[in-house]
């Protein structure tokens, strides 16, 4: 990313990826790289912004079917659903050590400004 100067890093939902998120938040931030996120767990090891579905919605999701089915419903007949609560998290400490202004109109938007 620096031998190519990368203006931003995106980076998508992946297992993998979300175990080594200190180290991309460490690696952008040493590299002045701005960053976005599909999950705030980013955020909070020192991303810069994310934007995805609410895990804690999905999670609650999950506690509802499980529920249904220790209730006595058949899996097979549960609908399939898709998370629709979606979160924009910013991280307003990095946005600062970049040398970044997040707008006013973004930040009164956000589900999250970490300060």
């Amino acid at each position: 990313m620096v031998r190519e100067r990368a203006d931003a890093l995106f980076v998508g939902p992946d297992a993998f990826f979300n175990t080594r998120r200190v180290q991309f938040a460490t690696m952008a931030a040493h590299h002045s790289i701005p960053t976005a996120f599909a999950v705030r767990e980013y955020i909070d090891a020192g991303g810069l912004m994310s934007y995805g579905a609410s895990l804690t919605d999905m999670f609650r999701q999950t506690g509802v079917y499980t529920g249904r089915i220790l209730k006595g419903a058949k899996p097979a007949d549960l609908p399939v659903l898709q998370s629709t609560k979606l979160e924009l998290v910013i991280n307003a400490q990095t946005a600062r050590m970049l040398g970044l202004t997040v707008p006013s109109s973004l930040l009164s938007v956000a589900d999250e400004v970490i300060e």
